[in-house]
C-alpha cells in the first residue's frame, strides 16, 4: 500500500489487494495465540469516528487496533458537540490536534471519507460512506473465499438482493473482479442502481437460474433503513423470489459457500437454517475482519514489516 489512506478498493488495485491477503496471513496466526497482541503499532493512536451505527465494523477496527498495541478513541457522536452543531470539519480538525495517527470514518453521506483525508494530515479508513463504499469489508470477504477456496481467480460469484443501497456489493464487485472472479448482480429491478454502466458484472432476475453455477453465492441485507419508497410488494414476495431457502441451498454446488456482510435479516433474505450450515462462512468473515483491519493499520501507520510478526 503506497497511499496514506484508505478510500476505496480502486485505491489498492490488485496488487495492493494482495498485499493486504498476504498480510492478514500473519495477524491470522497473532488472533490463534493465547495472547493475541503484538507491539506494531505501540504508541500510535486510532480513531472511530462513526456517524452511523455499527457493531461489526466498529468493534472490529478497535480490536485489530488494540491487537497491535495501538492506543484507541472512539468517538460517540450522539454524546458530542455535533449535537451542539459543530461541523464536521471542524469536529475532524479538534481530533486531530489530540494527536493522531489513524481516523477511521464511517458516515451517511457518499465521499466524506476523501473529504476528511485533505482536512487532516492523519491516515483515513473509509468505514462505509453512504451508499458509496465500504473497502475494508470487500478485503475481508476476499479473504474469507481465497481461505475456503484457495483463489478468486475464476470463481463465479453471485451478488444476490438490494444492490442499489449497498455499499459492500460496490466495493464487492470492485475487489472481486479486480481478483479475476466473474460476478453475477441477482436482484429486482428496483433494487439495482438506476445505471450499471462501468460494473464488470452480469446481471440475472432468476436466483434459480443461478445457483447451480455458483462457487458463492453473497447474500445483502435488505437495507430498509435506507429505502424511501416502495421498492417491494412485500417482504415475503422477495423472500419467495430471491431469499436463500433451505430449497435453494440444495441447487448450489457442493463446494459452494453462503456469504452475508451482516446483520441479517433470518427469514428474509436467508432461511435461520441456511445460515448455520457448514458452508456458510460468515462467522468467518467477522473472525477475519479483525486481520484484515489489523493488515489496512499495520500498512498505513506502522513502522516496519519486520514488527509485524511481534519479533
Amino acid at each position: 500500500m503506497s497511499a496514506s489512506h484508505l478510500l476505496s478498493v480502486a485505491d489498492l488495485g490488485a496488487a495492493g489487494i494482495e498485499e493486504i491477503m498476504r498480510m492478514s496471513d500473519s495477524f491470522v496466526e497473532v488472533s490463534e495465540r493465547a495472547i493475541p497482541r503484538v507491539p506494531a503499532l505501540r504508541g500510535k493512536t486510532v480513531v472511530s469516528l462513526f456517524y452511523e451505527e455499527s457493531t461489526r465494523t466498529r468493534l472490529s477496527f478497535e480490536t485489530a487496533a488494540r491487537r497491535l498495541s495501538a492506543d484507541t478513541m472512539n468517538f460517540s457522536v450522539s454524546t458530542s458537540s455535533v449535537k451542539k452543531g459543530e461541523s464536521l470539519r471542524d469536529t475532524v480538525t479538534t481530533i486531530e490536534a489530540m494527536g493522531i495517527d489513524a481516523l477511521v470514518v464511517r458516515h451517511a453521506s457518499a465521499g466524506v471519507p476523501w473529504q476528511v483525508a485533505s482536512w487532516i494530515g492523519a491516515s483515513v479508513i473509509n468505514a462505509g460512506d453512504g451508499w458509496h463504499e465500504h473497502p475494508t469489508q470487500a478485503l475481508l470477504d476476499c479473504y474469507t473465499i481465497r481461505q475456503a477456496r484457495g483463489s478468486l481467480d475464476g470463481m463465479r460469484i453471485a451478488i444476490v438482493g438490494d444492490v442499489k443501497h449497498s455499499r459492500v456489493a460496490r466495493s464487492d464487485v470492485l475487489a472481486f473482479s479486480l481478483l479475476g472472479a466473474d460476478v453475477t448482480l441477482v436482484a429486482p429491478p428496483t433494487l439495482l442502481p438506476p445505471s450499471l454502466a462501468g460494473w464488470p458484472v452480469a446481471v440475472s432476475h432468476d436466483l434459480d437460474e443461478v445457483l447451480p453455477k455458483l462457487d458463492v453465492v453473497y447474500l445483502l441485507r435488505m437495507q430498509r433503513e435506507r429505502q424511501t419508497e416502495a421498492l417491494l410488494p412485500s417482504l415475503r414476495e422477495y423472500t419467495a423470489t430471491y431469499g436463500l431457502t433451505r430449497g435453494r441451498a440444495r441447487l448450489l454446488p457442493d463446494d459452494a459457500i453462503v456469504m452475508h456482510p451482516g446483520p441479517m435479516n433470518r427469514g428474509v433474505e436467508i432461511a435461520a437454517e441456511v445460515a448455520d450450515l457448514p458452508r456458510a462462512v460468515i462467522s468467518q468473515q467477522v473472525r477475519n475482519g479483525v486481520a484484515v483491519r489489523m493488515a489496512v493499520l499495520f500498512l498505513l501507520i506502522g513502522a516496519s514489516p519486520r514488527e509485524a510478526g511481534g519479533g
